[in-house]
C-alpha cells in the first residue's frame, strides 16, 4: 500500500513539474499580493509591521485557492480519475496523495517565500520563526479542506466561484489562529495555545477531509 501511495505522490509531482507554470503563478501571486500592500497603505514602518502577519496569511490563503480548482479537474477531464478510482488503491488514499503533492508544490514554496516578504513588511524578527511554524501547520490544513471543495465542484460550471464560497468560510479559523500566533510572539505573549489549536485543526482535518473528498469524487463519477 505504501509503495502505491508513494507512486501516486510521485505521479502528481511529475505532472506538476511538467505544468510548472501553475506552481510558479501561485508563488508569483503570493509575492505580488504582499508587495502591493505597502503601495496601498503607505510605507510607514509601524503600520506595515502591524499588518504584516495578516497580510502574509491572507495572501497565502488566496494563493492556495488559485490551484485548488485543478486538484482533481485535470484527471477528471481526461478520464484518469475514473481509472484511478477502479485501481486497488482506495479513493481516500488517492486524495491524500494528491493533497501531499499539492502542498509540496504550493504550500511549501509559500513557506519558503514568507520570511523574505516579512522583511519587506518590516515584521519584527521575533515573529519570523513563529510565522514559518504557523504556516507549516496551517497550509496543510488549507490543502486538506480545499480538497473537499475541489471534489464537490467536479463537473460543475463556474467551479472557481463555487469553490471559493464553499471553502473560504472553513479557512477562517486557520487564518485567525495563524495570525494570532505571530502577533502574540511579537508582543511577547505565549503562543502555545494558538499552535495547539492549529495542530488540532490539522489532526481533525487529516482523517476527515480525504474521506469527505472521496465521497464527493464518487458522487461526481456516478
Amino acid at each position: 500500500m505504501m509503495r502505491r501511495f508513494s507512486l501516486l505522490v510521485r505521479r502528481d509531482l511529475r505532472l506538476a513539474q511538467r505544468q510548472g507554470l501553475d506552481s510558479l503563478m501561485v508563488v508569483m501571486f503570493f509575492v505580488i499580493a504582499v508587495v502591493l500592500f505597502p503601495f496601498g497603505v503607505g510605507p510607514e514602518p509601524g503600520i506595515l509591521a502591524r499588518i504584516a502577519a495578516g497580510v502574509i496569511w491572507v495572501a497565502a490563503l488566496l494563493s492556495t485557492m488559485l490551484s485548488l480548482e485543478r486538484l482533481f479537474l485535470t484527471d477528471y477531464e481526461d478520464g484518469s480519475l475514473e481509472l484511478l478510482a477502479l485501481s486497488p488503491v482506495t479513493l481516500e488514499v488517492l486524495v491524500l496523495a494528491k493533497v501531499i503533492a499539492h502542498w509540496l508544490t504550493t504550500g511549501l514554496p509559500l513557506i519558503i517565500a514568507a520570511p523574505l516578504l516579512a522583511v519587506l513588511l518590516n515584521m519584527d524578527a521575533d515573529g519570523f520563526w513563529v510565522l514559518i511554524g504557523a504556516l507549516a501547520l496551517g497550509t496543510p490544513t488549507l490543502s486538506l479542506l480545499g480538497a473537499v471543495g475541489a471534489a464537490l465542484i467536479l463537473g460543475s460550471r463556474r467551479g472557481g466561484v463555487l469553490l471559493s464560497l464553499l471553502i473560504l468560510p472553513l479557512f477562517i479559523p486557520v487564518l485567525i489562529f495563524g495570525v494570532s500566533a505571530v502577533d502574540s510572539a511579537i508582543g511577547g505573549y505565549a503562543i502555545k495555545a494558538q499552535f495547539l489549536i492549529l495542530g488540532g485543526l490539522f489532526v481533525f482535518a487529516l482523517p476527515l477531509c480525504p474521506w469527505a473528498a472521496a465521497a464527493g469524487i464518487r458522487q461526481s463519477l456516478e
